[in-house]
Formats: C-alpha cells, structure tokens, sequence
C-alpha cells in the first residue's frame, strides 16, 4: 500500500508534488488544510512569513502574512503532534514546526545576503552537518543547498535540536527532534534536482526518500 502524504501549501504545490511522487508515495495538497490526520504524514511547505503573535512578539522585519494559513496550519500541526505521525517541514514549514513547539524566529537576517538575492538569481552555499544528524547520515559532513529566505529559526521549540548549519556558523538550516519523527530544513530541497537547477547541489529527492521511509517505518509499528 502507498504512503499518503498530505501536502500543506500555497500555490507553488507542483514541485513538492513532484518531488513525493518521484519517492513513490502520493501526495494530497491543501491550502487552508482541515484537521484531517488520515495521512500517513504531513509536509508542511513553503510561503509567506508566520505573523509574530505566534510567537509572543511584535513585527520587527516580517512581511507578506497570511493568516488565514497561519490559523489553519497550527491547528493542523497540532493535530498531527497528537497522532505522533512524522512531519518534515520545508523553509516556513520548518518555522511554524518550530513555532509549534514553542520556538521563535529571527524575523530579518542581519547576513540576509548571503541566503536570498533577487528572484532572478539562484543562492546557494555550503551547509555543515552535526555529527550523528539524520543530514550527515544522509549527505555527509558539508553539502551545497539552495537559499531563499531572509528568516530563521532563533529559539529552538522543545524536543529540537541543531542539526545542520550555514557557512557563517551561526544560521540554522536543518533541526530534528530528539525523540519525534519531526525534522525541518530551511532550504529547498524539492528545488535541488538537476532539471530544476543549473547550480549543484546536493540532491534534494534525498530528504523526499527519507521522509518517505520514516512514514512506512511508523506505519509498520
């Protein structure tokens, strides 16, 4: 039986669509999802900025909200936390996850430059992975990703841990949780696949593969 992952995202779907397609699982996409846990697991995808009254702060560098998602997708991630099913969140995914677990944001990078150009040009950089991470498992100690956000994880929620960093050693771009089956990247990786980028990079479909494995293993319990 296939693995059915539900897709939470906002018009830009047919990349992330792609991406679970090509591990082999189906995918289910919603924008302003209900509380439906009858998935397998749940991506939350990329988008606008969280509005600041997520976390207990006023805007100090946030823009293009949207809150109507906001207010559908905490209530959807909490009701997956409910489940302990496995989540992976994707650029804003991986804030609202942390969010979700009580986290903040850093809501304008000082370094904003070296993560997001303009939209006509493609960022990347060197990535270095914890040791032990589910990203060394996976892509070995340093690893090129893409980078489009001038946002980033600042206070860890509960249960997450660093487990991937920039160049400058300090921006965050990978956690997972110690004991969930919950991770969360700040790049792209549904981007970072030889027909979508002319940079290299490592290859995104490798996170797709993992998730995917980590909803048959839960399955399976």
């Amino acid at each position: 039986m296939a693995i059915r992952l539900l897709l939470s995202a906002n018009k830009k779907k047919e990349d992330y669509v792609r991406a679970v397609e090509k591990c082999g699982a189906e995918a289910f996409v919603e924008y302003l999802p209900a509380c439906n846990v009858d998935y397998d697991g749940l991506i939350l995808c990329g988008g606008n900025d969280i509005q600041p009254s997520y976390y207990g702060e006023e805007i100090n560098g946030s823009v293009k909200f949207d809150a109507a998602r906001d207010e559908a997708e905490f209530a959807l991630v909490k009701a997956f936390m409910t489940t302990g099913k496995p989540i992976f969140g994707i650029c804003r995914g991986a804030q609202l996850l942390n969010v979700a677990l009580g986290g903040t944001l850093i809501q304008h990078l000082e370094n904003v430059d070296e993560h997001r150009k303009d939209a006509n040009t493609e960022t990347t950089h060197e990535a270095f992975a914890k040791k032990g991470s589910i990203f060394e498992k996976l892509y070995g100690e340093r690893f090129v990703i893409n980078s489009f956000h001038h946002q980033a994880l600042k206070k860890l929620g509960e249960g997450l841990q660093v487990s991937l960093l920039a160049m400058d050693g300090k921006t965050i771009e990978g956690v997972e949780h110690v004991v969930k089956p919950y991770f969360g990247v700040q790049f792209h990786p549904e981007l970072m696949t030889p027909e979508y980028t002319e940079v290299e990079t490592a290859d995104g479909l490798t996170l797709f593969r993992y998730f995917v494995e980590l909803c048959k293993k839960h399955k399976e319990l």
